[in-house]
């Protein structure tokens, strides 16, 4: 038994090259994915983290006690201290810094590598005792030597094209300047060499930004030979004042880091794990399909062994031996090809901002035992079950027909289980259009639901082949004779068209389903938008961390053709055990930014301690007019009580708590600072204004202007990760159905080689062949599409209540052109899929076709 399965897999080449093929794309999407996310996780944490390379122990100041507001510890990080360390025994090296990040402008005046995966450090050029910065050599010019100069890293001048000598616009906190470049360095960063910028400016300069004149934001210090960093730490804690700084070894800073970038990556994994899901899901269908079609071809050759003393056991031994062989080649090729798919998968991910870091491939011990997993365990069980069926016929009535129809008392058996699983979803799923809100418990209940009713559909479509096939038929009968045959072909073995066609049913209800509730949630969010703003323009930092120059605000103001300008401020604010964003406003100006409607009472009397909140704020948090709350503003605050004065609809742009402009800004992300600027134009003003604004702001590269439209827009842009999710998912279903139909119909090719054959012989001609083949492939095609747009648009249509609970105004509505899409795609794949069976079909010899045994 052992030879005959290493016989089978050699004698069909072109049957072992399709089943391997089938096979791979599956491995090839899962560990691609697998790969995908294990890079990017990387790459993130890379760029995100900050190296400790010779570095021992950090000195920083403590946090203020809480009650007192987050300042400088002015009085900490000093000159003297950096002299008391350096005698500290065990100390071999001291580096005072002061770091923190900035943000350059590019030739065309586009910040540069500004996209949310990147990172900005700025700092110091540190000279050591031979005048060099050992962290930071330099490959060209000098270092800099005044506040007007500064050195950049190498990536950072060839993103920019930046070369010795230019002026070079950028921010860091504030106001716009303009430096001189003087000198290129290298540096090992990983934040930097990930993808993100370096800026270096003379100590004297960098002290200023972003600590104060003669002071520092941290201390690195590297241990003397022998010397741990535990050991080091407890002698250096002895001599720092007790109250004011804190020495965290390098070992502490890289598991506190850890934690940080583990959280920000963990989100961002869950995205190709879906496509991983959704690949190894839609692919079992495609191997399972093949190896019932292969199974089924040999039911002769499995009935004379039979017959020739080979028992039950041995016959599904043999082949699943021949699928385990054929499972490991698959995962082999397969893996190699899913590097292809990780190294692609960034360009389809990232946006025009660069939203992804650089990051090299990492492979992980899970993608290749995914390999395996995927390519032998899916390929083993794909082959048992119908070498199971196949080994209980026995020998005598195989040998009389190759092909068993199903049973009566199976169909029945089927329709029946089919009927209970699409009544309990199709109910579980109308049991939800009664929900207010978008829990988690009802997003089980909804993904329960929608998985209930695709099982339902996938068990009857075999029993809806017929009724949906004949109806197709009215159309292909059109083409006569040819079309008359391509019906009956796919409506011989209705069990095989359905599995065919599973693939197709599952991605195009995937898609339909996603691609409805994301256009509907996005014209939600434009109305919303639309009708919550009043404001034709809005200047914001690009993170609530940065903060808007005041005098740019006053400049705005002053700008010619602005009717009003009203700025705001972020923070957070944490309540009730959670934590929330909070908007800072002066009640004033709330109408020339926002259009908020006041369920209940209103923003005129917001103060300190009195707040309003959004609707889903207040029933989140039990909160109405006249309560009160007790709640923390920021991280250096004590919990005070706060008074609810206003409920307000939902509104993206206000956000979820309103509060009084001076506690906010007190209080916030940047203490003392704004962060946006709405700005209403008056009547007739020039078509120029959004120019005459960004000069106003001094082009700087942190701020964003748009104009109403483009507010509109983003509103409804938020919902950019599903789309592409969709169409993600759509290509994966057009490669992997187009695979399916293709394999489908060579292998019904080879079993219709005589009747072919006889086709020829009676006068059909080539071209009649090919095209009943793709009317063929287009049938089954059209048949998984019809049945996909069912399952999908009706679990759209069910889950509208909950996604009304979480996005107000939300209305069902069909994006025509996306399910337009879907629909040619469908056509494409019937088309592509037939392309080589059909040509393989019309160059069969005539009377070698009749005389085939195979």
């Amino acid at each position: 038994m052992l030879r005959t399965a290493l016989r089978n897999v050699l004698a069909h080449k072109a049957r072992l090259a399709m089943t391997v093929l089938t096979v791979c794309l599956g491995v090839a999407f899962v560990c691609g994915t697998l790969v995908f996310a294990d890079s990017a996780a990387a790459g993130y944490r890379a760029a995100a983290s900050k190296g400790f390379e010779g570095i021992a122990v950090t000195v920083t100041a403590k946090a203020p006690p809480p009650g007192r507001v987050a300042e400088p510890r002015e009085d900490v990080l000093t000159d003297a201290l950096v002299r008391k360390l350096a005698a500290v025994p065990g100390v071999a090296a001291v580096r005072p810094s002061a770091e923190g990040s900035a943000t350059l402008s590019a030739a065309d005046g586009d910040p540069l590598r500004a996209g949310t995966g990147r990172a900005r450090p700025a700092g110091a050029y540190v000279p050591g005792p031979d005048g060099k910065d050992g962290r930071h050599p330099l490959v060209k010019g000098r270092a800099p030597r005044g506040g007007d100069e500064i050195v950049v890293d190498t990536t950072t001048a060839e993103a920019g094209g930046f070369h010795i000598g230019d002026t070079i616009t950028l921010a860091t906190h504030g106001p716009v300047m303009t430096k001189r470049l003087v000198g290129i360095v290298t540096t090992h960063d990983t934040r930097v060499t990930t993808g993100g910028t370096l800026v270096l400016f003379d100590l004297a300069t960098a002290q200023q930004l972003f600590a104060t004149p003669g002071h520092y934001t941290d201390i690195d210090l590297t241990a003397a030979p022998g010397t741990g960093q535990f050991e080091l730490a407890g002698r250096v804690t002895g001599a720092l004042p007790a109250d004011g700084a804190e020495a965290t070894t390098a070992t502490a800073q890289a598991d506190q880091q850890a934690v940080y970038v583990n959280v920000l990556t963990r989100g961002y994994q869950k995205v190709p794990m879906v496509f991983a899901g959704v690949s190894l899901f839609i692919g079992s269908f495609l191997i399972v399909n093949t190896f019932t079609m292969l199974v089924s071809r040999r039911t002769r050759e499995i009935a004379l062994l039979r017959a020739i003393g080979a028992t039950r056991r041995q016959v599904v031994r043999s082949l699943i031996l021949e699928a385990a062989l054929i499972g490991v080649a698959a995962s082999a090729v397969g893996f190699l090809a899913g590097l292809g798919v990780a190294s692609v998968l960034p360009g389809l991910l990232s946006g025009s901002d660069g939203t992804l870091p650089d990051f090299p491939l990492v492979i992980g011990a899970r993608s290749v035992v995914a390999a395996l997993a995927v390519g032998v365990g899916v390929t083993v069980l794909a082959a048992w079950l119908p070498s199971r069926r196949a080994a209980k016929i026995a020998p005598i009535e195989a040998m009389r027909s190759a092909h068993q129809p199903p049973s009566t008392a199976g169909t029945r058996v089927r329709g029946a289980i089919g009927a209970v699983l699409l009544a309990a979803g199709a109910g579980l799923l109308v049991s939800l259009t009664g929900a207010e809100d978008a829990s988690e418990e009802n997003l089980r209940s909804a993904m329960l639901g929608c998985g209930v009713l695709m099982a339902g559909l996938i068990v009857l479509s075999p029993l809806l082949v017929r009724p949906l096939i004949r109806t197709l038929g009215a159309l292909t009968s059109r083409f006569g004779v040819v079309g008359r045959l391509a019906r009956d072909n796919a409506l011989r073995d209705p069990r095989r068209t359905a599995a065919t066609a599973a693939a197709l049913m599952v991605s195009t209800a995937l898609v339909a389903g996603l691609a409805v509730i994301g256009h509907s949630t996005a014209r939600s969010l434009d109305r919303q938008a639309a009708a919550g703003l009043s404001a034709d323009y809005l200047i914001r930092a690009r993170t609530d961390t940065t903060a808007i120059d005041p005098a740019a605000v006053d400049r705005v103001a002053r700008t010619a053709g602005v009717e009003a300008a009203t700025a705001t401020s972020a923070g957070t604010l944490f309540v009730g055990g959670g934590v929330e964003g909070i908007t800072g406003i002066d009640p004033k100006g709330l109408d020339t930014a926002l259009k908020l409607d006041f369920v209940s009472g209103s923003a005129g009397e917001l103060a300190p301690g009195r707040i309003a909140v959004s609707a889903t704020t207040a029933h989140e948090y039990g909160l109405a007019v006249g309560g009160r709350t007790e709640a923390r503003m920021g991280l250096g605050q004590e919990p005070r009580e706060y008074t609810v004065v206003g409920v307000y609809r939902d509104n993206p742009l206000a956000g979820d708590v309103l509060g009084a402009r001076a506690e906010v800004q007190a209080n916030g992300f940047v203490p003392g600072s704004v962060q946006r600027v709405f700005v209403r134009a008056e009547r007739g003003a020039a078509k120029d204004l959004e120019h005459r604004l960004r000069t106003a702001v001094g082009n700087n590269p942190l701020l964003t202007i748009q104009d109403r439209g483009q507010l509109v827009a983003e509103a409804g842009a938020t919902v950019g990760n599903l789309l592409t999710l969709t169409y993600g998912l759509l290509a994966i279903g057009v490669v992997i159905s187009s695979l399916g139909i293709a394999n489908t119909l060579a292998m019904s090719v080879a079993e219709r080689t005589r009747e072919i054959g006889v086709l020829r012989a009676v006068g059909m001609r080539r071209k009649g062949i090919r095209r009943m083949i793709r009317l063929e492939s287009l049938t089954v095609a059209v048949f998984g599409t019809a049945l996909g747009l069912v399952g999908g648009l009706f679990g759209a249509w069910a889950l509208g209540s909950l996604a009304n609970g979480a996005v107000e105004q939300y209305a069902f509505s069909l994006p025509w052109g996306t399910l337009l899409l879907v629909c040619l795609s469908s056509l494409a794949i019937g088309a592509v899929a037939a392309a080589v069976p059909a040509r393989r079909a019309a160059a069969l010899n005539p009377l070698e076709a009749i005389a085939d045994t195979a």
